[in-house]
């Protein structure tokens, strides 16, 4: 078993609950955290062998182009395809939204989701 983690994936998207999110769409950060058997690419050194980190990336972004109002609903979206991916075990996301449309000061705003096989 390994993990496999991706963090800073980048992406613009039109996510919120308030009609301007919507309309204008704003810039998320997604985080993965992937266990994934890798016992067989650690002998065979195969790429089939293991978890793709590419397709992970891939799941990201084409979750992400359907539109949510809530942050929850599109994050536990990616959970559940990534868990379709072969040698996936378990699946752990953070999902941010940079500067979301309201009047407060903050560091951050962010949904951790997860799921398991």
């Amino acid at each position: 078993m390994a993990i496999i983690k991706i963090e800073g994936i980048k992406v613009f998207a039109y996510h919120g609950d308030l009609p301007e999110e919507a309309k204008l769409g704003g810039q998320f950060i997604v985080n993965v955290l992937v266990t994934a058997d890798t016992e067989k690419s650690e002998q065979t050194d195969d790429l089939k062998d293991t978890v793709d980190y590419v397709t992970i990336i891939d799941v990201v972004k084409k979750q992400m182009s359907i539109r949510s109002n809530m942050i929850e609903h599109v994050a536990k979206r990616i959970v559940n395809e990534i868990l379709l991916l072969n040698k996936v075990k378990q699946v752990k996301i953070e999902l941010e939204k940079i500067q979301p449309a309201i009047n407060a000061s903050f560091d951050k705003i962010s949904v951790i989701t997860q799921g398991s096989n």
